[in-house]
């Protein structure tokens, strides 16, 4: 399996205090250089109307532009940072442009609005209840249906955190992961969203976080991505300079099945 910074010396997929990230952006590319890495990308959550707590509203995503180009220039002899943007399936339509776009889906669509899949368990919970009955299949299913689309709506270089949906569900908490509906699903939507041949990410945040003990995606879905010779690239989605390079160490030994080079 091709993994396109198989070294773990980069990172594309960071976040910052202009979104829902924890650090300055200067803070995040020091601790970049410390660790020895040779690029840093960082990927503001594009402007959303309807989330105000993790996107970059306008007048951020303005400073978040601005700072980024500066530090590009300020750091320019140490190590190369690149200036990208995380759009979801639902951001408002713009015309700026970055030096590359992750791909992603946070939400489901529901009768007047949105679900987010990533809040909390509780929201989670709640909105499965209401506007799914309570049953998590139909929740899942709409969630593979909508991120299967993340390619040709965000015309995306890279998808990110594929399987998303499984963040609050360790231990099969809501539904069982090795279900042949849950296989099919989510290998349905992958290959729908594999047809343009973007480069799928491995994301290590979920695990930085504490909510799973693997990455997205799944193994099985991996491996899907293996017979179909899509790239991969290797990401923390970092949202805390501490865990900048979050389990990249980890990484080949836990898909060694899967035979990653």
């Amino acid at each position: 399996m091709k993994i396109l910074n198989a070294k773990g010396d980069s990172n594309y997929h960071t976040h910052t205090i202009f979104c829902d990230g924890k650090d300055e952006p200067e803070i995040l590319v020091k601790e970049a250089i410390r660790l020895g890495m040779k690029e840093l990308g960082f990927s503001g959550h594009e402007y959303t109307s309807f989330d105000g707590d993790f996107c970059m509203s306008l007048e951020n995503t303005a400073n978040y532009r601005e700072i980024i180009t500066d530090l590009k220039e300020a750091y320019r002899d140490q190590i190369s940072i690149r200036m990208g943007i995380e759009r979801d399936l639902f951001c408002d339509e713009t015309d700026l442009t970055y030096d590359y776009v992750i791909g992603s889906a946070h939400y489901v669509p529901v009768e007047g609005g949105y679900l987010s899949v990533d809040d909390t368990p509780k929201i989670m919970e709640d909105g499965v209840e209401k506007y799914f009955g309570g049953d998590f299949r139909s929740y899942v299913e709409k969630y593979y249906e909508t991120v299967s689309r993340v390619p040709e709506v965000t015309k995306c270089d890279i998808v990110g955190h594929f399987d998303l949906v499984k963040k609050f569900n360790e231990g099969n908490r809501y539904w069982d992961e090795d279900a042949p509906w849950y296989r099919d699903a989510a290998l349905t939507a992958l290959h729908e969203a594999a047809k343009n041949r973007p480069v799928f990410e491995i994301n290590t945040g979920g695990m930085a976080r504490g909510y799973r003990k693997d990455p997205y995606p799944a193994a099985f879905i991996l491996e899907e991505l293996e017979k179909l010779e899509i790239p991969l690239i290797l990401s923390s989605d970092c949202h805390d300079h501490r865990y900048l390079t979050y389990g990249f160490d980890q990484f080949c030994g836990m898909y060694r099945k899967v035979n990653i080079e």
